[in-house]
């Protein structure tokens, strides 16, 4: 970050902004369990730097949640909400638990305390939560629902990503993969690659990583490839997707699906495509094997799919990687239209959404792209933190902070 702050020129102080976290929050809060043992639980809010508006970004229930990746987390949410161009800073939670092992009244319970903790540092101009790892509408319900418990009124807008009947958006489950969608086919224009046709592997058969798949499928097309933690699973005339998610959903594995052959997941990075989109976890490729990999498209789904070595590689050996602040950045995009709905009193119909949805998205890429063509020696990563930056440097200038 401050070799794009000297790049671009910009006053030092910019750095110092960015660096560390505004306001870091750590709290420890009873959870009493179904038998009736009572155990305490961490939980975290790291709120970034609000030049552009309110905090916002997820909340994660994860056994390996931690203080680092948590401020971490909330830069990136800082950069990519600048970039998308949606008046918001930059924000993260967690708590650190198992969901996996918890009953829903318990799961209710940790999602009732942590608000009940955290309270006075939320608020819908405050800061903003949403759902991310193990957490989903329903404990977005049950947060807004105590939320508005403490403050003796509904504040619904307290939180984004909840059911539609108190006040989520249409289109928000798949919000994330429409906005990376939105990116390739950006990235495939400018490449010439006709998307109808064009061979896709996908690593990640979670939220993100099937429903980019069902919406690529859509388009026409041919989806060769898709793995999860388990395995991966490849068929060179194209999966049926539709099939393969009603099978995960089924199973909770790709694991047994009977349209393809069955692969070791990491085997999926050396198929000859033309689009690959790591959606499952941090570090997946990395200078071990981005020489093999040979789509010439790669949209990060995913936090953090792509190591720094793996980048030179990359752009060495001239892929387009849409870096993860633009190609995730779908879901923060239609959250800020759940917040700005919850704000008016009103609900956009799916059409709405989508459109805008796509011009956020193919505004963002352009300028990312543009920024980056007299600047060779620069990637799209780099471009677009460095536009993002620029952007927040503003803010902050004309807020008097510089």
């Amino acid at each position: 970050m401050y070799h794009c702050v000297q790049e671009l020129d910009l006053n030092e102080s910019t750095y110092e902004y960015l660096k560390e976290p505004f306001r870091f929050i750590e709290v420890s809060f009873p959870l009493k369990t179904d038998s009736g043992e009572v155990k305490f639980l961490k939980g975290y809010r790291s709120q970034h730097n609000n030049a552009l508006g309110p905090y916002k970004g997820g909340i994660r229930f994860h056994p390996e949640v931690t203080v680092e990746e948590t401020k971490a987390l909330s830069m990136w949410m800082t950069l990519k909400c600048a970039l998308v161009g949606v008046p918001f800073g930059g924000g993260k939670g967690g708590v650190v638990c198992d969901p996996r092992s918890m009953s829903m009244r318990e799961k209710e319970r940790v999602s009732r305390e942590y608000i009940r903790s955290m309270g006075n540092f939320l608020g819908p101009q405050i800061d903003i939560p949403a759902p991310d790892v193990y957490t989903d509408a329903q404990v977005m319900a049950w947060m807004a629902d105590e939320y508005s418990n403490i403050k003796q009124q509904p504040a619904f807008g307290v939180v984004t990503g909840k059911p539609l009947p108190v006040g989520g958006c249409i289109g928000r489950e798949e919000a994330t993969s429409r906005g990376c969608v939105y990116a390739v086919k950006e990235a495939a224009n400018i490449l010439n690659i006709p998307l109808d046709g064009a061979r896709v592997v996908i690593q990640g058969a979670g939220n993100v990583g099937i429903h980019a798949a069902r919406l690529l499928d859509y388009a026409g097309a041919k989806i060769i490839a898709i793995s999860d933690s388990r395995g991966g699973v490849i068929n060179q005339e194209g999966l049926d997707v539709n099939q393969v998610y009603h099978h995960k959903k089924k199973t909770g594995a790709l694991k047994g699906f009977e349209g393809g052959d069955a692969v070791e997941a990491w085997e999926i990075f050396d198929l000859d495509c033309e689009i690959m989109i790591p959606a499952a976890m941090e570090k997946q490729i990395t200078e071990k094997n981005a020489g093999s990999i040979k789509a010439k498209i790669i949209a990060e789904g995913a936090n953090g799919p792509t190591t720094p070595e793996a980048d030179k590689i990359l752009k060495d050996r001239g892929v387009l990687v849409i870096p993860d602040i633009l190609a995730n950045a779908g879901g923060v995009t239609v959250s800020y239209f759940e917040w700005v709905q919850n704000n008016y009193g009103f609900q956009w119909n799916q059409g709405k959404v989508n459109q805008q949805l796509e011009q956020k998205i193919t505004d963002a890429f352009r300028m990312a792209y543009d920024f980056i063509q007299n600047r060779t020696e620069i990637d799209m990563r780099t471009g677009a933190y460095m536009y993002a930056i620029r952007r927040l440097a503003e803010a902050m200038e004309y807020r008097g902070w510089l």
